[in-house]
C-alpha cells in the first residue's frame, strides 16, 4: 500500500512541538486531511541505584489532570544526541548523574497523530550531580524497589505509557528475585 504526502501546513509552532495539517493521498487514490503533532523527539531514563531501586518523579500532568508517577524524561533539543539529552535529564529531574547510560530501545509514543520518537536508556552507577529543574517543573523524587515497580505495573497502578514501555524494555537487563 502506498501513501503519499501531498502537502503540509504548519498551523502552530512551539518550543517542543508544532501542529501540521497534512494532506495525504491514500492507496485508493482519495485524499484525506490529518492533524500531526510534529515533535523533536524525547528520552526516558530508567535510573537504577545500587540498592535495586528505580527512581521516579511524581508531577502534575495537565492531560491527566492529576499527579502521575513517571520515569525521568525530557524533550530533545533540535539535532541533539539522545544520549546527551538522557545524561542531562537524569541530572535535572532526579539530581543524579549516571556512570553508565545504556541504550535499551526506542519507539513512537502515539504515531496515529504524533511524530514523537522516544529513546530509552538504563542509568546505572548513580551519584549526586544535580542540575536545576526547568522553571515549569515541580517534581517529587520517589525511589521504589524494582520488583515492586513491576508489581505496580501489573496491577495497573502506573498510568504513564512511556514509563510502562521503558520498564518493559528494561526488564531483560534486570534480575527480579
Amino acid at each position: 500500500m502506498d501513501f503519499e504526502i501531498l502537502n503540509r501546513e504548519t498551523i502552530y509552532s512551539g518550543r517542543a512541538f508544532g501542529v501540521q495539517k497534512v494532506n495525504l493521498l491514500l492507496p485508493n487514490q482519495k485524499e484525506s486531511v490529518f492533524d500531526l503533532v510534529k515533535h523533536n523527539g524525547s528520552v526516558t531514563i530508567v535510573p537504577l541505584d545500587e540498592a535495586g531501586n528505580i527512581w521516579f518523579v511524581r508531577q502534575y500532568r495537565l492531560g491527566a489532570e492529576s499527579q502521575l508517577l513517571e520515569l525521568p524524561a525530557g524533550v530533545l533539543e533540535r539535532e541533539e544526541d539522545p544520549l546527551v539529552c538522557a545524561a542531562r535529564e537524569v541530572r535535572e529531574e532526579i539530581g543524579m548523574g549516571a556512570k553508565e547510560l545504556q541504550f535499551l530501545g526506542d519507539f513512537y509514543l502515539a504515531p496515529g497523530y504524533s511524530s514523537e520518537h522516544m529513546f530509552v536508556f538504563l542509568a546505572t552507577g548513580l551519584f549526586p550531580e544535580e542540575l536545576p529543574h526547568d522553571e515549569d517543573e515541580f517534581l517529587n523524587t520517589v525511589k521504589i524497589p524494582f520488583p515492586q515497580v513491576y508489581e505496580m505495573a501489573k496491577k495497573g497502578e502506573l498510568k504513564d505509557s512511556k514509563s510502562l514501555a521503558a520498564l518493559l524494555l528494561a526488564l531483560p537487563h534486570l534480575s527480579i528475585p
